[in-house]
């Protein structure tokens, strides 16, 4: 079998495995359905406002190669708005030569899950933050609110370390986009407070180092997703290399699939959640040493996208 049919395989038992379940991890591992748009891929001020942490935005030039992005000292880069000022959508710094990787984790939990974390199950990974660290792997976690609200000691720490910055990966993990591996999902309205909802919970918790990106829960978005989103000033960040990792078991597996789809540039999914994906801390075991060997740098998304 070669590595192209296993990762399609991967991306299908994934969102399989993502349809059975209505609450949970979700299918941030995943890769957007069918029917929405299939495209892969310093610190905010934390007193200020949820839709007030977006830094200065990009020139409409900025993604022209040898243009960089405008940005304010300190402040994270984003994206120009997309056609009829939709929210912009970064994938991969395709124009992006240098050997730099990033790895994204999301920490996903919905606004429903309270009681399964009162009953013991973990929606958070120390381990894995303690490995990253470690390691000195910069990376950017994609956090719900809920999660923040769940271990706020955790999410200051994170949020608090120079090593990562925290984006918004919603509050609730609802979808922002029908179907999409049956998450319940919000009309527009609902989902635009969702974004600041999340914001507010990481100022609340005392997570500075909060970047003006976003996550669609499950990767799942159209037009009148990033329509609803545009007022929140954010850049969405999607990906360009699948893990796998949601629900895996083989962590070798996990380490193969993402050795062989990273490129110069690439952004890629993996999770921050034992209960729905604990194979991932041994995986980036595997991993970065081997990215390291073949000579790549690992990154933030801001770095990416400041280039």
């Amino acid at each position: 079998m070669t590595i192209s049919v296993r990762k399609v395989a991967a991306a299908a038992a994934l969102g399989a495995a993502l349809g059975s379940v209505l609450v949970g991890c979700g299918a941030g591992g995943g890769t957007p359905e069918a029917g929405g748009r299939a495209r892969l891929g310093a610190s905010a001020d934390p007193t200020a406002p949820p839709s007030a942490s977006a830094s200065p935005r990009t020139s409409p030039q900025s993604s022209r190669p040898g243009t960089p992005p405008t940005m304010a000292p300190g402040k994270a880069p984003t994206m120009a708005p997309g056609p009829n000022g939709l929210t912009p959508v970064f994938e991969r710094a395709k124009q992006h030569t240098d050997k730099t990787v990033a790895l994204t984790f999301d920490a996903d939990m919905t606004s429903d899950q309270g009681p399964r974390a009162a009953g013991g199950e973990h929606f958070d990974n120390p381990q894995l933050i303690s490995t990253l660290r470690t390691l000195k792997v910069p990376s950017t976690i994609f956090m719900t609110g809920r999660w923040a609200e769940q271990y706020p000691d955790q999410a200051k720490a994170v949020g608090s370390d120079p090593n990562f910055e925290i984006a918004n990966h919603s509050y609730s993990h609802h979808a922002f986009k029908s179907p999409c591996y049956g998450l319940p999902t919000l009309d527009e309205a609902a989902a635009r407070a969702d974004v600041d909802r999340a914001f507010e919970a990481f100022r609340k918790a005392g997570a500075v180092n909060t970047v003006p990106y976003f996550r669609f829960p499950g990767g799942c978005y159209d037009d009148q997703a990033l329509r609803a989103i545009s007022t929140a000033k954010v850049t969405a960040v999607q990906w360009d290399v699948v893990s796998g990792d949601a629900f895996a078991k083989d962590p070798d597996a996990v380490a193969e699939q993402v050795l062989s789809g990273v490129k110069p540039g690439s952004v890629v999914v993996m999770h921050c959640t034992r209960s729905a994906a604990p194979v991932t801390e041994e995986a980036v075991r595997k991993i970065v040493p081997e990215l390291r060997k073949r000579g790549y740098r690992f990154v933030k998304v801001s770095e990416l996208i400041g280039k």
